[in-house]
């Protein structure tokens, strides 16, 4: 049905594309590619869902808070494992990035391109459509991560040779071979970025009575952490809590020891790699000799994964050109180019 007053306020307002991630927002618009990104974050009065600093806690200034907050100050992140955990909250937080970038002004009503995990479930998609629309948006389109990455790592998605992407991000690694506009196989595992710091933290936990935050195990994974070995070892100073005394101390780690606690999330997205290839067809996997398999994501910036993802495939294997936007820059080229790319929408995913 058309709407004179939603038609017009669409006419004033910016079209957008969001790479909506367990850890980071992304938000690019047309002409200006991305102009946001901010952590998945925002800080609320315990108890309640009311957004701190008169709801302008969201994202960098949020994140500053995790773990530091005083008892009636909560800082959460509304999505887990790629999928919305909190959905008022969520809907705040679109809310906020909707009018930072249409620069405060709060009755915009952007058409919105969002990504989401290819293992998510019809209630899922249907939590982020109307979050999305809650929050301002007058049309929503959902595009699948591993389509939105290959496409914006600039893959033949839409021709009939056959690509691979592996897409590890916050919550969630994706992998996909893709092949006329269409996932030929794909595989979606709750192990990602998150599971690493994890693994990082209990690592500190057992092996020297240590407990770290989140942020202090993000840190360590980006300072020395790797899949492979490194060519000179690193270390780093780490300060915590000892969980025996209860009392802030310091100790050395290095990079074997780190190296050590991510071998298991390593291993288990190399095997959704393995299972996605074996559930290619012949013709497709025999292009992958060739084209090999490229990775987008922040967790492909862990040294020596893509060696590591090599060594079991026996594949070429590269990181794509600044892969921690390529998902954002994805939804913005499907948003440009909606006519063609919108075959790669499943029935009922536009709204």
């Amino acid at each position: 049905m058309f709407r004179p007053l939603e038609w017009f306020l669409g006419k004033f307002s910016t079209d957008m594309g969001i790479d909506l991630g367990t850890a980071n927002t992304l938000v690019c618009v047309k002409d200006r590619g991305i102009v946001l990104n901010e952590p998945s974050v925002v800080a609320v009065r315990k108890g309640t869902n009311e957004v701190l600093l008169e709801g302008r806690a969201v994202g960098l200034a949020a994140k500053e808070m995790l773990g530091k907050t005083p008892g009636n100050i909560v800082a959460i992140r509304p999505l887990k494992n790629g999928v919305i955990a909190d959905f008022e909250v969520t809907e705040k937080m679109l809310r906020y990035f909707i009018t930072k970038v249409h620069d405060g002004r709060q009755w915009a009503t952007p058409q919105v391109v969002i990504s989401i995990p290819s293992g998510i479930t019809a209630v899922e998609r249907r939590a982020v459509i109307n979050s999305a629309e809650r929050a301002g948006a007058r049309r929503v389109f959902l595009i699948e991560e591993p389509m939105a990455a290959g496409i914006g790592v600039g893959l033949p998605v839409t021709s009939a040779r056959g690509s691979m992407i592996v897409d590890i991000g916050g919550g969630t690694t994706e992998v996909a071979v893709l092949s006329l506009a269409g996932m030929v196989a794909s595989t979606s595992i709750r192990i990602a970025g998150d599971e690493m710091d994890e693994a990082v933290m209990g690592h500190c936990r057992k092996y020297h009575n240590l407990q770290i935050g989140e942020q202090t195990a993000e840190k360590i994974k980006m300072a020395i952490g790797s899949a492979a070995p490194l060519e000179q070892e690193l270390a780093v100073e780490v300060k915590g809590r000892d969980t025996l005394t209860g009392m802030p101390r310091k100790i050395q780690l290095n990079s074997e020891e780190v190296r050590e606690a991510l071998l298991e999330p390593v291993r288990q997205i190399i095997g959704a790699i393995r299972q996605t290839l074996e559930a290619s067809p012949p013709e497709i996997a025999a292009d992958l000799v060739d084209q090999g398999i490229t990775l987008a994501g922040g967790g492909s910036l862990l040294r020596g994964i893509d060696r590591a993802i090599g060594e079991e495939t026996v594949l070429p294997v590269k990181v794509a050109d600044d892969p921690l936007t390529a998902v954002a820059r994805g939804t913005l080229r499907f948003l440009e180019d909606i006519e063609v790319f919108s075959k790669v929408l499943q029935s009922g995913e536009d709204h």
